[in-house]
């Protein structure tokens, strides 16, 4: 069903009410956006902001309201009948984070479960800086109403409004919502020996407006014997300290996602902040003796297309090697294979030569959208941060514009794929749950 505004209907006739039910909005446009979901009461107003659902509270107080971010939005899983009486209305809505209105975005998407949808453009807004997208209520059952309308103010006028602030003398204003916490304050607490990174990449995320993106950020690292030296002279290391910052920034988790490579690949535990200092281990000569002397690059990219392909967010894998990839026509049927999906390859060489046909990347044919990049460092160590930000960064945005305009992030794009790839190998995550039953 395709929505207007103002349409209203009962949401029994199109969903199974105790089933959870999920509220997806998205916004396109050049501005940040917050999304919130309101739970209020009999007045309209939010006497328990345990209720108020966004990017730093995403759950209610028994998890009868659960959101989550996605790319350009959020998504809410919601269990209607779980929610307590003295919640009325959920409030769906969005508002611009800084400069700009509603009349300069691209697209406003609303998504009632699968069966139900609505879209707005600009043109059908004015000089609002947030609008109240969705409400659902209850009136002899559960009902929608696609509202679509707005105020002048952003998230503090909406807070305001289901706070009750303009009725004088009543209540105590509601408290500001608490804002995210930042890079310096995470890697300070976290990392501290690391502080010193945090500077030069802020200055690359803001100059590519990345700020605000969350993604799933991997490390793949070769493991290969022409390898040695760079672990035994710290070099590897030192990558790992380096790129976890990017993970922190991105991933909702702080976690890097991480695999060895040579002949055969490995994945180990995530890296994080606590744990970082121990990514390559003491052992590492038996791990690359393990792992054989050699590289083959599709085995462990079969492994990382496994993890990610039907993810939700985008992928940032940073994939470190110091040389090879002359198999052309293997390596770049996988390439062109996974450019329809949400994957971004960002492969660096380190202390090697003769890469092969990774210094073609910007010229590889038959891609859906450009999914990878490369550069070469003589000696990382010798990099400044803030040129290896620079290049680590340099083309993700673009890529990620890309994705979201055709269709790669929501999944979307595969159907345009030109064959039926074979099925894909099961992810870690599939795997565990398979051994431990859970």
């Amino acid at each position: 069903m395709i929505a207007e505004r103002g349409t209203r209907d009962k949401l029994e006739k199109y969903f199974d009410l105790n089933r959870p039910l999920k509220i997806t909005l998205q916004i396109q446009g050049a501005a940040t956006y917050d999304f919130c979901c309101f739970g209020v009461d009999k007045d309209e107003k939010l006497s328990d902001d345990r209720y108020m659902i966004f990017y730093n509270q995403l759950s209610s107080p028994r998890r009868e309201i659960i959101g989550a971010e996605i790319p350009s939005g959020m998504e809410f899983t919601i269990r209607l009948n779980d929610l307590p009486e003295k919640i009325q209305k959920l409030v769906f809505t969005g508002s611009i984070d800084g400069a700009g209105v509603m009349r300069e975005i691209s697209s406003h998407k609303i998504f009632i479960g699968d069966q139900i949808s609505a879209e707005f453009v600009g043109a059908d807004f004015e000089k609002e800086k947030a609008i109240t997208s969705l409400e659902i209520y209850r009136k002899n059952g559960w009902r929608f109403n696609v509202v679509a309308r707005g105020f002048n103010g952003g998230l503090d006028t909406l807070l305001a409004f289901y706070g009750g602030e303009e009725i004088k003398n009543v209540a105590p204003p509601p408290p500001e919502p608490p804002k995210k916490i930042s890079l310096e304050k995470k890697i300070q607490d976290g990392a501290p020996k690391l502080i010193s990174l945090v500077k030069p990449l802020k200055v690359e995320l803001e100059k590519r407006n990345l700020l605000d993106v969350t993604a799933r950020v991997a490390l793949v690292m070769d493991i290969s014997g022409s390898m040695t030296d760079s672990y035994e002279n710290g070099t590897v290391q030192e990558i790992v300290n380096k790129i976890l910052p990017v993970a922190v920034q991105f991933d909702d988790d702080g976690e890097l996602d991480f695999w060895y490579f040579g002949d055969r690949c490995e994945r180990r535990p995530s890296v994080n902040m606590k744990n970082y200092e121990q990514a390559v281990p003491r052992s590492w000569q038996k791990l690359m003796s393990s792992l054989g002397y050699g590289t083959d690059e599709i085995v462990v990219m079969k492994e990382v297309v496994a993890e990610y392909e039907n993810s939700r967010l985008p992928a940032y894998v940073v994939f470190i090697t110091d040389g090879g990839f002359f198999n052309k026509d293997r390596i770049k049927n996988f390439l062109i294979e996974a450019s329809y999906l949400p994957i971004f390859w960002q492969f660096v060489g380190v202390d090697g030569s003769g890469y092969g046909l990774l210094e073609e990347l910007d010229n590889m044919d038959g891609r859906y959208v450009d999914n990878a990049n490369f550069f070469a460092l003589d000696d990382f160590k010798s990099v400044s941060n803030k040129e290896l930000y620079s290049r680590l960064l340099n083309e993700f945005p673009s890529w990620l514009k890309l994705c979201k305009n055709n269709g790669v992030l929501d999944g979307s794009a595969k159907k345009f794929r030109p064959n039926n790839p074979p099925p894909p190998e099961k992810s870690f995550r599939d795997r565990v749950k398979n051994i431990f039953g859970f």
